[in-house]
């Protein structure tokens, strides 16, 4: 239940804030709203992020646990999500097509830019087995 109430107050903190300035990631932080894998209900998750070009990149850390997080099996079976990011003028909402970037090169180098972002994440690698995926978000136009 703490899990589940500390999301929900990230959430609407994020709302609350225009998506801006929330502790401690700063700006670094989207709201990505998914369809259930099995439930097909709408599932929000507050996720830290780098926008790189046009296309946002998330890690589906779970703290480094020994299990991916639900989201990350939901965007691979129902790869378009809503998202929501802070920008000048308050929140902006865009649908984007999730693409799973699991190991390889590119995850290499998504890995290392998003541990610029939130150095933790060089921590929650080292404490698991996995191979932790990177997740690309495309808006979809």
């Amino acid at each position: 239940m703490a899990a589940a109430n500390y999301k929900q107050r990230t959430i609407d903190e994020f709302r609350a804030k225009g998506g801006r300035g929330l502790p401690p990631w700063g700006d670094n932080i989207l709201l990505m709203t998914s369809t259930g894998a099995r439930s097909g209900e709408r599932i929000t998750n507050p996720v830290v992020m780098r926008k790189i070009g046009d296309d946002y990149v998330v890690v589906a850390s779970k703290g480094g646990a020994p299990t991916n997080p639900n989201w990350y099996h939901n965007v691979q079976a129902n790869p378009e999500v809503e998202v929501e990011v802070g920008g000048p003028d308050g929140i902006e909402r865009f649908r984007a097509r999730a693409r799973a970037v699991p190991d390889g090169p590119e995850h290499e180098r998504l890995y290392k830019l998003m541990t610029e972002v939130w150095p933790s994440f060089a921590d929650y690698q080292a404490k698991t087995s996995r191979v932790i995926p990177v997740v690309v978000l495309t808006p979809i136009s």
